[in-house]
């Protein structure tokens, strides 16, 4: 691929940089340009409206009521910690993409935003492993739950997730603000000039299988035992509210993966495989599945917030006490000032 149209492909971090130096191939391929912003800045605009109001109604909720704290609420708060802040540094890569690839903004905040994009993405991975495996212990071996799954064991999960995502991650703060000669255009979230190196392609790999498949194992193990266990209550006594969580849990888990990660994981992998030595057709063809996966992967950030509200343990009763608690202080704040309560307003109106 000649240099023109390596710098026409742009996707972030990893999948960026899985594009093949073709010297040879003398083809001026057309570009993507346009393409790449409109989708990049309309989609990121979209996920970072939802995932704002979602993640962050969300962990309010469970900060409001966190005197009622349980294993799994531990894990849906650090997810949802996850997901803002991806989306807080989406408006960065919407600067950037409405600005036609033009980068305004610095070395550093480059880096960050990239860096941030992958901790989402495979800290939202492990995070959901550890519900369905929390899910699965609660159901299938509900007396022997007690006693593995506690709130601190959670949180050590958590920083143990959380750390190890880290530091997997920290190539992507290797790279960052880069100087396009042709165009003279700062650039950000750009392939590198040189190819696919031996580095970038054992991190693919590696990110594959530790960051996607065995944790899609788990997770696929922790369903079918779910479902067996439910299946075999149902002929002696009823599901229960439970019982409605974990289902409700694995379909919204299933279908994040399908629709978020696995279109991402399997185009980048077989981006690596099979760029080599494709046709101008095939290269254009896979640059654009980059920029649509990609889209798809952050779109997570919005399908978390539903896993809360479905499957999560007592989520809509917690959101009915923190309505019921904000009225109590309401109301207290209004008799410290000397103002009538409204039950006073009621007395006095049926004394008249």
């Amino acid at each position: 691929m000649n240099m023109a149209l390596t710098n026409n492909y742009s996707g972030t971090g990893l999948a960026a940089c899985l594009c093949v130096n073709q010297t040879e191939n003398k083809t001026e391929c057309p570009s993507i340009d346009n393409f790449r912003n409109q989708v990049y800045s309309t989609m990121y605009s979209i996920i970072t409206l939802l995932g704002l109001l979602g993640n962050g109604f969300a962990l309010l909720v469970l900060l409001r009521t966190y005197q009622k704290k349980s294993p799994f609420q531990v894990y849906m708060m650090n997810l949802a910690v996850s997901d803002l802040l991806c989306v807080s540094m989406l408006p960065f890569r919407i600067h950037y993409y409405a600005n036609k690839g033009q980068w305004y903004l610095g070395d550093f905040i480059c880096r960050i935003s990239s860096y941030t994009f992958y901790v989402n993405l495979y800290c939202s991975i492990l995070f959901m492993a550890a519900m369905s495996v929390s899910r699965f212990l609660a159901i299938v071996f509900p007396v022997q739950n007690i006693r593995l799954v506690t709130e601190c064991r959670a949180r050590l999960a958590c920083i143990f997730i959380w750390v190890f995502v880290c530091a997997m991650s920290s190539p992507f703060l290797m790279s960052g603000e880069t100087q396009d000669p042709f165009t003279n255009k700062t650039k950000c979230y750009e392939p590198p000039r040189n190819g696919t190196s031996t580095k970038l392609v054992v991190l693919n790999y590696l990110s594959l299988v530790v960051g996607f498949l065995i944790p899609f194992l788990i997770i696929l193990v922790c369903s079918a035992g779910i479902i067996r266990s439910l299946c075999l209550r149902r002929t002696h006594t009823h599901r229960g509210s439970k019982g409605s969580r974990a289902i409700r849990m694995i379909v919204i888990v299933l279908v994040t993966f399908l629709v978020c990660f696995t279109p991402y994981h399997v185009q980048r992998s077989v981006h690596l495989s099979f760029l080599s030595n494709g046709s101008c057709e095939r290269l254009i063809f896979m640059q654009k599945s980059v920029v649509v996966t990609l889209s798809l992967a952050a779109s997570n950030c919005c399908f978390d917030p539903l896993l809360y509200f479905f499957s999560g343990e007592g989520f809509r009763r917690r959101m009915s006490t923190m309505r019921t608690s904000g009225r109590r202080s309401i109301q207290l704040k209004q008799g410290k000032a000397g103002e009538p309560l409204a039950g006073d307003l009621n007395i006095r109106s049926a004394a008249e």
